[in-house]
């Protein structure tokens, strides 16, 4: 690939942006940072980020398990043979992302839209199965303090079933 194709590509995932009406910011050339809005996770940034050969996409999802690491990471192997254009990963310090390539040839409006919707649908959607799975004994710790203070115990409401 050439310059020049990494240059239209570049051009063509800001137009799909833009015609996806899809919140982001391009930081450089070939780098955006797309912010998607969620329902578990209230958002979820992804950055697209175009190379020489590939579009690269990588979203942040979960920091690194407290706890139950083997039950985890069990999940994520599993949600990989489900997952369209991104898969789960660990970085270095075992915090969890989502991350893709797409050929610079298969770079269009359509692909970025199923691949950007796949990103959301895994982060939102599994959101709170990682953090029950993987943080249940801060999650119990943080209700009981809530409790005890009469904090407000709204955002705990999805994990109420870890309280009994």
């Amino acid at each position: 690939m050439t310059e020049g194709d990494a240059q239209a590509v570049d051009a063509v995932v800001g137009a799909a942006l833009a015609e996806l009406d899809v919140a982001h910011d391009r930081r450089e050339p070939g780098q955006y940072l797309v912010t998607l809005p969620g329902t578990n996770r209230l958002q979820t940034h992804c950055w697209l980020l175009v190379r020489e050969h590939a579009l690269f996409v990588q979203a942040f999802v979960c920091r690194r398990p407290d706890e139950a690491h083997d039950t985890v990471y069990r999940f994520l192997l599993q949600r990989n043979a489900r997952l369209y254009g991104v898969h789960y990963a660990l970085d270095p310090v075992g915090d969890i992302h989502l991350i893709g390539r797409i050929g610079l040839h298969a770079v269009t409006a359509d692909e970025l839209d199923r691949v950007l919707g796949q990103v959301l649908e895994a982060a939102d959607g599994d959101f709170n199965t990682l953090l029950e799975l993987g943080f249940a004994t801060s999650i119990r710790r943080e209700h009981a303090w809530r409790r005890d203070r009469g904090e407000s115990l709204a955002n705990l409401r999805a994990f109420e079933h870890l309280f009994s």
